[in-house]
């Protein structure tokens, strides 16, 4: 156990801690539920698609050989051996110098090793057809396993279920999937000073901020959220609060009650049900006194109160996290997409922790565009509302320079 306050692991140690809690189990679920959600398991293709080969295009199913060196002004001609209708398998093999009619997606005869799109055609009547253009073997047609042949692992565990791999799910049948289960998440807010969002606020008091944006945040990546009731600085209901939380939800993030002070009452309150303390205090900016616990086997993140850093460390730290216990076994490792920009001005950053700076940005027709800072105090909402993205000051550097190019995350 990490006693003490501030004692702040570096971003990477506090990134290690969270690879040690284990991954939800699986689940089946419809395929049509299955989008966004991380393949439990391999998938191993139990047949070849397609099953056999097929055509590409409208024309008419030819030997390449026997279009070899056509042209518009010396074409080949073939006589017309059959019709093959879609969904009708040819009974007989296609005869040398003979074609094949034949539309898109009906199964190739035996013999034909190409396609010639209709367009390259002429039907001369009396079943004389004649051919325009050469073709190379299998061009214009889907050869029999070509997309996934029998026993070839198409997609590996962890992976991101997007339209197109619930496609190839599709074409091979698999109408149920086993898929990492959804995290369910839990928002605890804490603090005398607030009031419900809804709530006129008396002097010193302030309304509900970050019970909705954590919320959202959570909903946005596809995790199931369950916001409690506003939680006062008192020890016995952060505890209760706790306690409820962590027995039905998988992820518990607890907002206020992580700096210094005397009401401050999340580390007493974990402790009391028996958590480990894993850290308390990270070397990152915004959101250094955040507190990482182990509670029945589960996380829990202590939030800073502060609406800005809140949602940065969810950004940073809960959001991969939500994705490993989910299923992706690339969650803390995957770069995140960025684009690049020009940073507008210097930029000062304080060595041994990790800046996360937002930026704005300004477009630039033909130049990658202008990242321009928008500094304030992280218990602002303004700066992240103006801003398009996020920079990274690593920590062994004390700032970045006006003209660097830096990559920009969207927020």
């Amino acid at each position: 156990m990490r006693e003490g306050f501030f004692r702040a692991v570096s971003t990477a140690e506090f990134t290690d801690l969270l690879r040690t809690f284990p991954v939800l189990p699986s689940e089946t679920v419809d395929l049509d539920e299955a989008l966004g959600r991380f393949l439990a398991g391999d998938l191993v293709a139990a047949e070849d698609l397609p099953a056999a080969a097929r055509a590409a295009m409208d024309g008419y199913a030819v030997r390449a050989a026997d279009v070899f060196g056509a042209t518009e002004s010396n074409p080949a001609y073939l006589d017309l051996a059959m019709d093959i209708p879609i969904g009708v398998s040819p009974e007989k093999p296609l005869p040398p110098g003979h074609c094949a009619r034949i539309v898109t997606g009906a199964l190739l005869p035996d013999g034909a090793d190409a396609v010639v799109m209709v367009e390259y055609t002429e039907d001369l009547g009396a079943g004389a057809i004649e051919i325009r253009r050469p073709l190379a073997p299998g061009e214009n047609m889907l050869l029999a396993g070509e997309d996934a042949a029998k026993g070839q692992r198409l997609l590996a565990a962890g992976t991101k279920l997007r339209p197109q791999e619930i496609g190839i799910l599709a074409a091979l049948g698999h109408v149920r999937v086993a898929v990492g289960r959804r995290p369910r998440a839990a928002v605890l807010s804490t603090g005398d000073e607030l009031v419900p969002a809804g709530a006129t606020p008396k002097p010193g008091q302030i309304r509900d901020v970050n019970t909705h944006t954590l919320s959202a945040m959570l909903r946005a990546a596809g995790a199931a959220s369950t916001a409690f009731p506003l939680v006062r600085d008192d020890l016995a209901g952060i505890q209760a609060a706790l306690a409820e939380a962590v027995a039905d939800h998988d992820l518990t993030l607890l907002s206020g009650g992580s700096s210094v002070g005397a009401r401050d009452f999340t580390l007493d309150a974990l402790r009391n049900l028996g958590a480990d303390i894993l850290a308390h205090g990270v070397a990152l900016s915004p959101g250094k006194p955040t507190i990482l616990a182990r509670l029945h086997g589960k996380p829990v993140i202590g939030l800073p109160g502060q609406v800005t850093s809140a949602q940065i460390v969810l950004l940073v730290f809960g959001l991969p996290l939500l994705a490993h216990l989910a299923g992706d076994t690339e969650a803390f490792d995957r770069p995140r997409p960025a684009f690049p920009a020009l940073l507008s001005r210097n930029v000062a950053s304080r060595q041994g922790r990790e800046d996360h700076v937002r930026v704005r940005l300004e477009p630039r027709p033909g130049q990658i565009p202008l990242a321009h800072p928008v500094l304030g105090k992280s218990g602002l909402l303004k700066t992240l509302l103006l801003a398009d993205g996020l920079i990274t000051i690593p920590a062994d550097l004390e700032g970045l320079a006006g003209g660097a190019e830096v990559a920009v995350r969207p927020v």
